[in-house]
């Protein structure tokens, strides 16, 4: 039998799962699940049917207001005016493509590569980040003459046939590619090393010779800077440089997937990578680019972006046209202006602190980790064994969807609750989370669960 997606169906509603729904819900649910794919999952037991939003508040049909602790799309706050200006007035007077000139394109282009090493140099325009991340295993296969693809244990980069062969959060029915290899990541509460950094190059050691065992050449170790997907692993700050040393001494390129730590969200950095004192060859970005518009790009070292673009013309319809890049804009201008970054890091850093305070003396806590707006809270079965436990993790999220508060789990376990609310979260917000945590705690976790 498969095991189920950590991302996708670990805390997704299921209709035979009994328990009454509001009788404008249940048709709502019944309507979608006729004329929508049966691929399409929804949040939680019971269905949140929002209607609004506006900062990092949400409201459903029936006016009531939620907490959104868990969109990293709209990066800059839910229908924020400086970003649905820019939209609307560049959807009043032109949207077309990349083959023709268009200032609004070269501008945010020199604009978005400001903000990285000057060793990356030219980029490229998608819609989404699994079309980023599937262009830049090609661009990675082109420029090295390898195959081979390195990801970390429970990675998600995407949803195109190619990226999803290295999605490994998708679950055993989506099968890894046969040039395909996974590294766990190092877990502060179940590696048992004092050194994560040589302790991580050594795994990625094992993958590429494992690659090379079987005739494959290491084109590229594609990583989220804070492993999000694996149950948010950002620290100790450092620890990803040897490992990628590994992959070029290999012969490979390190693709940095910034969907997750991107645009400012670990408070320290504009980008997750610079943490870790990492310039990567190839970086990819996409849902935070635009605050909810589609939009992703491929950025990349010209040197290594040449034998693909001296090859293979590269053209996306949608991708770069000037209303999306317009929004991308917006998001760049609201970040540096609102100072968003350092909001970030301060809000986040007090957010933690909380957090820590909060669940220090809960016995099925084994963690609180993170970097300024992405937090990862570990459950577990007890502080002994520290094994996941899912089914608590999973009562914590219901239990804070019931107190209007909405967020979701992580992990190969899905025991881990994914923090990473929208980068306008203020401390109020911080305190009606942890009203509603705290609540949470009382009700659901007994010392003796399983």
């Amino acid at each position: 039998m498969a095991t189920r997606s950590t991302i996708m169906d670990t805390n997704s509603f299921r209709s035979d799962a009994g328990g009454e729904l509001p009788w404008p819900t249940a048709q709502l649910v019944r309507r979608r699940e006729r004329v929508l794919g049966p691929s399409y999952r929804l949040f939680y037991r019971r269905p949140v049917h929002l209607v609004r939003g506006e900062g990092a508040h949400l409201y459903d049909a029936d006016g009531l207001q939620y907490l959104d602790v868990y969109n990293n799309v709209a990066s800059v706050g839910h229908c924020h005016p400086r970003v649905v200006a820019a939209i609307a007035e560049q959807a009043a007077a032109l949207n077309t493509h990349t083959r023709y000139l268009h200032d609004r394109v070269v501008q945010y282009s020199e604009d978005l590569l400001a903000t990285m090493p000057d060793e990356i140099d030219q980029v490229m325009f998608m819609c989404t980040g699994s079309e980023a991340n599937d262009l830049a295993v090609r661009v990675a296969q082109a420029a090295t003459g390898g195959t081979g693809v390195i990801v970390s244990a429970e990675a998600y980069h995407g949803n195109s046939a190619l990226t999803s062969q290295m999605s490994p959060a998708l679950g055993t029915a989506q099968r890894l590619g046969l040039e395909v290899r996974t590294v766990p990541v190092p877990d502060p509460l179940r590696t048992g090393t004092d050194d994560p950094g040589a302790w991580f190059a050594a795994r990625m050691a094992e993958a590429v010779a494992d690659l090379e065992r079987h005739g494959v050449k290491v084109a590229a170790f594609v990583a989220d800077s804070i492993f999000s997907s694996d149950g948010v692993f950002p620290d100790p700050v450092g620890y990803l440089a040897p490992a990628v040393d590994v992959v070029r001494r290999a012969g490979g390129v390190f693709v940095a997937d910034e969907v997750q730590p991107g645009f400012g969200r670990t408070g320290s950095e504009f980008w997750g990578f610079a943490r870790h004192g990492v310039v990567p060859d190839l970086v990819t970005t996409g849902k935070p680019m635009g605050n909810g518009i589609p939009v992703s790009a491929m950025a990349a070292r010209s040197d290594v972006l040449a034998a693909f673009g001296e090859q293979i013309p590269y053209f996306n319809t949608f991708g770069g046209n000037p209303v999306s890049i317009a929004a991308a804009q917006a998001v760049l201008a609201v970040i540096a202006e609102e100072r968003l970054q350092e909001r970030a890091a301060r809000t986040g850093a007090r957010f933690l602190d909380e957090l820590r305070t909060l669940t220090a003396d809960h016995p099925l806590i084994g963690d609180v980790r993170g970097v300024g707006l992405y937090i990862g809270v570990d459950v577990v079965t007890d502080r002994v064994s520290m094994a996941p436990s899912t089914q608590v993790a999973l009562d914590l999220v219901e239990a804070l969807r019931d107190r209007r508060v909405l967020t979701s789990v992580c992990g190969a376990g899905g025991n881990v609750l994914k923090l990473r609310p929208p980068l306008v979260f203020s401390d109020d917000d911080v305190d009606w989370f942890c009203a509603a945590f705290a609540d949470a705690l009382d009700d659901v976790l007994v010392p003796d669960r399983p």
